[in-house]
């Protein structure tokens, strides 16, 4: 009589004998950035029973697909993270002739503004 096989499992790759969990850091973490982890506390200190300071700590972390299922997708719109997010860059330096010219009417303007309050002031 032969002995029975155990069941055998695939898991990532590897074929494993059912009722085993792989144990090695890589898969551990594959398992937790696929899924997400949440660890929340709260930290409070108190003198004489008078709240001083609250902390509200919330550590979420997951793949960055598993964190754009579940709704969190901050990085994208953070002018320091994301080129998208960034306004963009002006162009170098430009002729200082087109830049008088476009600076004139908006002078002149100001000079007119100006000698007319002047004009005002002496009626």
């Amino acid at each position: 009589m032969t002995a029975a096989q155990p069941p055998v499992v695939q898991n990532s790759g590897q074929v494993l004998p059912a009722g085993h969990e792989p144990a090695n850091l890589g898969d551990i973490l594959e398992r937790v950035l696929d899924r997400g982890i949440v660890i929340a506390g709260d930290i409070r200190v108190s003198l004489l029973d008078i709240e001083l300071l609250t902390l509200k700590l919330r550590l979420v972390i997951a793949s960055v697909d598993t964190a754009r299922q579940i709704g969190i997708d901050w990085w994208e719109h953070d002018p320091w993270l994301s080129s998208r997010a960034r306004p963009p860059v002006e162009p170098g330096p430009r002729d200082p002739e087109e830049v008088e010219a476009e600076r004139r009417p908006r002078v002149e303007a100001r000079a007119r503004r100006r000698d007319a309050e002047l004009e005002e002031w002496d009626g």
